[in-house]
């Protein structure tokens, strides 16, 4: 039995959206098993995908928010025909395990983990890939890893590198670098284990933020891409995520 499950935001549009494709599928059908359709924005993705991870899920995206780039453009008439012919990618996510006070915290981030200062002086941070600093004493306004997926979101937004998403990489990128001046980041293995320690945790706090989940007052945090989850995605034969990450890269150049 094929299982369909359509996961909207609480928005007007959201809503609209949802009740037209209800009324569409009693009378069509959709070809591919375990479909979840989520209605909303990026940020409302993220959450749909971590609250519903299971490796037999496929999610197909419809966009009711801004850019919407983990989504797909609706369409009322072509909405079965689009999802039936949809192609899949599968994405793993970053684990991102916090130190703090007393205990350590697990959360998982599709998109970026952002090291960000909690208080009104810059951070300062050291930063490890496997054994090997990477930076011995970075002082900013924080710090961005990201995967391929999330590398034309915020990391794109701090002058970060965009990766294809075969490219088997993630991408270390400061915010606002005070000291080294100008520090470029660096692309790293996706096999890498980053280690970023507060030197000076008590004087200048800073928050760890896995997409949208934060964990305040992080002494140590480790980060490494979780291989054994994938969070498979479908989009449209017209407007793949590849392309979406290509348009990107030709912008970035051009602009």
């Amino acid at each position: 039995m094929k299982k369909k499950i359509i996961i909207s935001d609480k928005n007007k549009r959201s809503l609209k959206i949802k009740k037209q494709i209800l009324n569409i599928l009693k009378n069509q059908s959709l070809k591919k098993a375990n479909i979840i359709i989520v209605i909303g924005g990026d940020g409302f993705m993220l959450q749909t995908l971590k609250r519903n991870r299971n490796k037999k899920n496929i999610f197909y995206g419809i966009n009711s928010g801004n850019y919407g780039f983990l989504m797909n453009k609706f369409s009322k008439k072509d909405i079965i025909k689009n999802i039936n012919k949809s192609n899949m990618i599968s994405i793993s996510p970053l684990e991102m395990s916090v130190l703090g006070k007393n205990k350590t915290k697990k959360s998982l981030a599709i998109n970026e983990v952002s090291i960000l200062r909690q208080s009104r002086q810059a951070a300062n941070l050291s930063i490890k890939n496997n054994t090997s600093y990477l930076m011995k004493k970075l002082v900013s306004d924080g710090v961005l890893v990201s995967t391929p997926a999330g590398s034309t979101a915020y990391n794109l937004s701090v002058h970060g590198p965009i990766l294809t998403l075969n490219s088997k990489k993630i991408s270390i990128a400061p915010i606002s670098a005070f000291r080294p001046r100008r520090w470029p980041g660096k692309i790293v293995s996706d096999k890498s284990k980053i280690t970023i320690t507060n030197l000076d945790y008590i004087k200048r706090p800073v928050s760890a933020v896995a997409d949208n989940v934060e964990i305040r007052n992080a002494k140590k945090i480790i980060i490494k891409v979780k291989t054994k989850v994938k969070f498979n995605l479908l989009y449209d034969k017209n407007s793949s995520l590849q392309k979406k990450i290509k348009l990107e890269q030709l912008r970035k150049e051009t602009s």
